[in-house]
């Protein structure tokens, strides 16, 4: 019992804990020199692009924006992401009145150069590179055409709004575009370096730190705001990943799928809890999930807890539906939405057979709903008396016995059968075998 409530408790801890991390904290660093007065904004674009980071770049451009900001600098290292978020975070960069700038710290691979591409100028360090856009599938494999189309529509408008030649970045969407003018190999797509991408316009410069870039931009003697994730944004963006709520959600499922087979509420159970509390927190703070989808999800539950008490199996179903409905309206992307809930499922089946097999349902939660007792004859339960005991003995038909009738057999009326023939009433008889029930006699 004591690790049973340790468990409660660190599941309601882990649920306090998430519900008081900070959603919005800048951190401000000012340059030695504030002489020019002008304020920028460094935010920086890293890792895997995802739904996550666009909400941390919705915060973080709406707050410059509303304090007055002169100029933004993305600070950019990415190998790139999601096609939905970057073209979501591209929109919002569009979107923005004031001066922006890429600063290409190493790359902006696929989804990261079309976002840079949606800036007004871009600088590069002499290491960086930018391009190899195309669009990849999470196996791997080069997505249809549909969406190479789109997608190389996309990066070619992104370009042409920046005033510069679509035809680089058609080559970073498509690898079939010839450039014979950077001898870069047909059949790859287009990785641009800092001289290429100075020698086609798609840089304005190769800087080698930010101090070297902000006297570029004439903007040595402003005031910087550095803007860093806070710690409830790292967490999102970690959970928002594809590939985590798959373990997410397959925790969330194993867990329950094992507490059901355990007395009282424990480790298993804890574990699926904290799994589906991390996966809407993170959702929440990416902007994903909203109330209507945590109403949905605890109207869910509450169905599937009432199905424990009422019969008939549709509340469950229903609290299944809500469930699972939840999760989608929560999710990024419903194609890895409904792969992620697939692997769940998946496990969580494979796991309940493992346990049914090797448990049964003599544990857990089914020792509760299931009728184990049955009436046997070794517990003194049986549906009519066996007669052995007649075996033998005479009687008269009280009845006549077509082929069935009543006998009177040592003073007791007995419901007998013949073997086939008709016995008349008031006819002497003898039992000559008892099969189950059926008492069987003959005329003497």
């Amino acid at each position: 019992m004591p690790g049973k409530r340790l468990a409660v408790y660190f599941t309601i801890f882990i649920a306090f804990i998430l519900s008081i991390f900070p959603l919005n904290t800048n951190s401000v660093i000012h340059a030695d020199n504030q002489g020019g007065g002008k304020r920028v904004y460094i935010i920086p674009i890293e890792d895997d692009i995802e739904r996550g980071l666009e909400a941390f770049l919705s915060r973080t451009t709406k707050e410059a924006i509303e304090d007055g900001a002169d100029h933004i600098i993305f600070e950019i290292n990415t190998p790139g992401g999601s096609v939905e978020a970057a073209d979501n975070i591209g929109t919002i960069i569009a979107s923005l009145e004031v001066p922006t700038t890429s600063f290409i710290i190493s790359q902006a691979l696929s989804a990261g150069s079309y976002i840079a591409l949606h800036t007004d100028s871009i600088y590069m360090t002499p290491r960086a590179t930018m391009g190899a856009s195309g669009v990849i599938n999470s196996d791997g494999t080069e997505a249809d055409k549909k969406a190479q189309s789109a997608w190389l529509k996309a990066m070619t408008s992104a370009a042409e709004s920046g005033g510069r030649d679509p035809i680089y970045a058609a080559a970073m969407a498509d690898k079939d575009v010839d450039l014979p003018d950077l001898e870069a190999p047909k059949g790859k797509f287009l990785t641009l370096t800092p001289q290429e991408a100075v020698k086609v316009g798609y840089s304005e410069g190769i800087v080698s730190d930010r101090t070297e870039l902000l006297y570029e931009l004439g903007l040595s003697n402003a005031t910087i705001i550095q803007n860093e994730p806070t710690l409830a944004e790292n967490i999102a963006r970690f959970i928002t990943n594809p590939i985590v709520v798959s373990i997410l959600l397959s925790l969330a499922g194993l867990g329950l799928v094992v507490e059901l087979y355990s007395p009282g509420f424990g480790v298993p159970g804890s574990i699926g809890l904290i799994s589906l509390i991390l996966f809407f927190y993170g959702h929440v703070v990416a902007g994903l999930a909203g109330m209507e989808a945590i109403i949905i999800l605890l109207i869910g539950i509450a169905l599937l807890i009432a199905e424990l008490f009422l019969p008939g199996g549709i509340l469950g179903l229903i609290g299944i539906g809500a469930i699972i409905a939840s999760l989608f309206m929560s999710g990024a992307n419903v194609g890895d939405m409904m792969m992620s809930v697939s692997i769940a499922f998946i496990v969580a089946i494979i796991v309940a057979v493992i346990l049914f097999r090797r448990i049964g349902l003599d544990k857990g939660i089914f020792r509760h709903v299931i009728l184990k007792e049955r009436t046997t004859t070794e517990l003194g339960y049986v549906s009519k008396e066996n007669r052995l005991d007649l075996i033998g003995k005479e009687g008269v038909a009280v009845t006549g016995l077509r082929p069935s009738g009543v006998a009177l057999i040592d003073n007791e009326r007995v419901d007998v059968v013949t073997e086939g023939s008709f016995i008349q009433v008031n006819t002497k008889l003898k039992v000559v075998k008892v099969e189950g029930v059926r008492v069987v006699v003959r005329e003497l």
